[in-house]
């Protein structure tokens, strides 16, 4: 809502945007929910539900295949920040087309929080896309997977915020995966560079930032998807383009990539449409079921790219990725407890105990019988 206040003519304007405006452009109205041309609303939950998971692996799935499949093309290692500004362009001609198709055009966030946003998506997704470079693939995968992290330790040092014993377990399981994922890839990954863990560490403290800064620039001036998208990757498409000219790295990756256009230019379009994809069907599952669902379906669709990276890829492989897999899974999970534990009570140790004793007492008059 507007409000408008002029004391030389003395009058109150008031706007109230239609539905089609304040809701994502992805998600069309509250009662019509339409995703890539399916109208989910015609179906019943449970059919919603296989829809939005289908949706989410089938399109995540072949985004983190063709990403570890670009990077596998012999060469192109060093090219990491080019594929993000091709990416970027991608990203930034979907979000135009999409703006269209809704009813409200206008830019609503400021260009200089768009600057800021578009600083924090290049250093999210272009560290994380170099990384590739140095790191195998589900290390990187296991990494993204731990944000709550660098978010925990921006509360503590920047807010001031306390945590409770399910926050805290939940950063201390993560970083003991972390640290026993790296230490597993440093000893059977013949190719391992610290420097792509820096990479992702780094990537992975935008992410954490990025979030909070995007979340409150659409609540507060209620923008769509689409313009975020449109614009936030349009200025970073500009400040990767500087800086690989500056940098001179432009001219190379340009030569290398137009050598095999396919295999280059045509996996980076795929790889961007797939993952513009994948985030619609995100979101109509948090908008239908709900955040807590939505978290758990987008990590097993984490866990299964782990998997058929493994299969997929040739590359050494331990237990000790499971075992430590494990661990980044179980501090995931009290991570989400922690913020949903009034719809996930456990059952505390003295409630367990009465039901064991329970048991043992039914056994026994049915014996007795």
């Amino acid at each position: 809502m507007d409000l408008k206040f002029n004391s030389s003519r003395k009058y109150i304007s008031i706007t109230v945007p239609s539905k089609t405006q304040a809701m994502s452009p992805h998600i069309k109205s509250i009662d019509d929910i339409v995703v890539l041309g399916i109208n989910l609303s015609r179906f019943n939950k449970l059919t919603q539900f296989f829809i939005c998971v289908a949706g989410v692996f089938v399109f995540y799935l072949i985004y983190g295949y063709l990403q570890e499949l670009i990077f596998s093309v012999e060469g192109f290692k060093p090219y990491g920040w080019y594929l993000t500004l091709v990416q970027f362009a991608f990203y930034s001609i979907f979000g135009l087309i999409e703006l269209q198709l809704i009813q409200d055009k206008r830019r609503r966030i400021p260009g200089k929080t768009y600057m800021i946003i578009a600083f924090l998506t290049v250093g999210t997704m272009g560290l994380s896309n170099t990384s590739l470079g140095y790191l195998n693939y589900p290390t990187q995968v296991i990494f993204k997977c731990c944000k709550l992290i660098p978010v925990m330790l921006g509360g503590v040092f920047i807010q001031g915020k306390r945590y409770n014993v399910a926050d805290v377990s939940a950063a201390l399981c993560m970083s003991l995966g972390l640290i026993w994922f790296t230490l597993a890839d440093s000893t059977v990954a013949p190719n391992f560079n610290l420097t792509g863990v820096v990479l992702i560490s780094l990537a992975l403290c935008a992410d954490a930032v990025i979030g909070n800064v995007q979340e409150k620039a659409m609540k507060l001036h209620n923008a769509s998807n689409s313009e975020m998208v449109l614009y936030s990757y349009s200025i970073g498409f500009v400040y990767i383009l500087l800086g690989l000219t500056c940098t001179s790295g432009l001219g190379p990756a340009v030569t290398f990539c137009s050598k095999d256009p396919i295999r280059t230019y045509g996996y980076a379009f795929l790889f961007s449409l797939t993952g513009y994809f994948g985030i619609s069907f995100v979101l109509a599952l948090i908008k239908i079921f709900g955040a807590l669902l939505a978290v758990t379906v987008t990590t097993g669709r984490k866990a299964m790219t782990i998997v058929l990276s493994f299969i997929f890829f040739a590359k050494p492989f331990t237990f000790q990725y499971v075992w430590s897999g494990f661990l980044v899974v179980l501090g995931i999970f009290l991570n989400v407890y922690s913020k949903n534990m009034d719809k996930m009570r456990l059952p505390s140790a003295y409630d367990l105990i009465n039901r064991v004793m329970d048991l043992r007492k039914s056994r026994t008059l049915a014996q007795t019988v």
